[in-house]
């Protein structure tokens, strides 16, 4: 009797409740099943908010602007207008090379097809394949530089593809170098595809503030795809119009290619890259020694030097990295070198002329131990300009060390990975290499 009383037993009324939140009602309903259900019942905003939040949604990753570093939004309005001009100078480069191939394409048949291999011998197949190929693998065995770098090779890349966009441009006027002409401009592309692939990573990582690298890479794609698209409609109405001449592209390409180089520009200035490099070390004891302030990633950012990132900064001791220990020290100053800072994995060295400091890492340095040369070889510059003489020793080693550990807790709070060096360079030395 109790279990049939048991199954005649209506099962419980489902837990719903609704919220309103800043006009706007959603229903909350556990499911069987345990699950949230969350439904929108009334949304009295206006219809632009609407749409800026689907927007926000589609484009922005999950919890913006709390879930990313500060400058994504001034990176993704730049990275946005980088690929609109892009698209729009490669309809126009495509089409051009059409023109010189013998073919008279229409705009929207240029947006369609790279190379067409109607009326193409096997000479131009092989330019197509082959010397794209080739850049891509010349590039490619650069990739430890990009790593260290990838903010001015990210710019790198972009003025290489313009290279290989005006030349493609400029192809009708020498039709009889066609060959060579669409030859370089597609080993050009070719090292700038891999170069700006190569940097996408280190730079997407820049932003990820909750392990959410993913969710950036998927929606950064998606507004390049977007804006890709809105370009490629935009080159489409030049070529039909203002571009349907030879002048017209010769005016209009030198100036999409130059807003194309400036927005990339503004994009990578607005990168907080939190790895350790030789400019961002430099930079970073510049800052301290001078006025006793740590900087972050976002305060260095627009301060890097992407033309020229190797320059010496005197401030910070003109330290320079990268060069091979046997270069660095003959075998008879090793054997003394080597017993200066024997509990360190460096070896520094007052280049010729004093006009700069060698810093030669050992092979399992960290930018830890980067860091604790640089003091060394800065805090020696420093009594240099006191004294008149300049001592890798004592009075350098003991500083660095007072000041080392309360550098390093707080360049950790402000989000820089000191755990890596990245000299882009490969040149260090094996513990076995240095003489006892």
């Amino acid at each position: 009797m109790k279990n049939k009383s048991d199954a005649g037993e209506q099962p419980p009324p489902p837990v719903w409740w609704i919220e309103t939140s800043d006009s706007v009602s959603r229903r909350f309903q556990f499911e069987p099943d345990g699950h949230l259900c969350v439904k929108v019942v009334d949304d009295a905003r206006p219809a632009s908010q609407r749409v800026l939040e689907l927007f926000l949604n589609k484009f922005f990753p999950s919890g913006y602007p709390y879930s990313v570093n500060e400058g994504y939004l001034t990176y993704t309005k730049f990275r946005a207008l980088q690929h609109f001009s892009s698209a729009a100078l490669s309809v126009l480069s495509t089409q051009s090379l059409l023109f010189a191939a013998g073919l008279r394409p229409t705009p929207a048949q240029a947006t369609a097809v790279s190379w067409v291999t109607t009326r193409m011998d096997s000479r131009i197949l092989i330019l197509k394949d082959g010397m794209q190929h080739v850049g891509k693998l010349l590039c490619s065995s650069l990739g430890a530089r990009m790593d260290s770098e990838p903010k001015s090779w990210r710019v790198l890349a972009d003025i290489l593809y313009d290279v290989g966009a005006g030349l493609e441009v400029v192809s009708p006027l020498c039709p009889h170098l066609f060959l060579e002409v669409a030859g370089l401009g597609n080993f050009a592309k070719g090292m700038a595809v891999v170069a700006a692939r190569a940097t996408r990573l280190p730079i997407y990582s820049s932003f990820a503030k909750e392990g959410n690298l993913s969710d950036l890479f998927a929606k950064g794609e998606a507004i390049s795809t977007l804006f890709n698209v809105l370009g490629i409609g935009a080159g489409i109405q030049l070529a039909s119009s203002i571009c349907s001449t030879m002048q017209g592209k010769l005016v209009v390409g030198p100036l999409l290619s130059i807003l194309h180089i400036y927005f990339v520009r503004e994009e990578m200035r607005a990168t907080p890259v939190n790895t350790l490099n030789p400019q961002r070390t430099a930079m970073i004891v510049a800052e301290f020694l001078k006025n006793g302030r740590i900087c972050s990633p976002a305060d260095l950012r627009y301060r890097e030097n992407l033309l020229f990132p190797g320059r010496l900064i005197e401030e910070a001791g003109s330290v320079k990295v990268g060069r091979p220990l046997h270069r660095v020290l003959k075998p008879s100053e090793l054997r003394v070198r080597g017993r200066v800072f024997p509990d360190e994995r460096f070896v520094l060295h007052r280049g010729a002329h004093h006009r700069y400091t060698d810093l030669v890492l050992e092979k399992d340095a960290s930018g830890e131990d980067a860091l604790r040369g640089w003091l060394v070889a800065a805090y020696a510059a420093e009594i240099e300009k006191r004294t008149g003489e300049f001592a890798l020793r004592e009075e350098a080693y003991e500083k660095m060390n007072d000041s080392f550990f309360p550098l390093v807790s707080v360049l950790k709070a402000k989000g820089w990975h000191t755990d890596r060096f990245l000299d882009g360079t490969g040149c260090r030395y094996a513990a076995d290499d240095r003489l006892p």
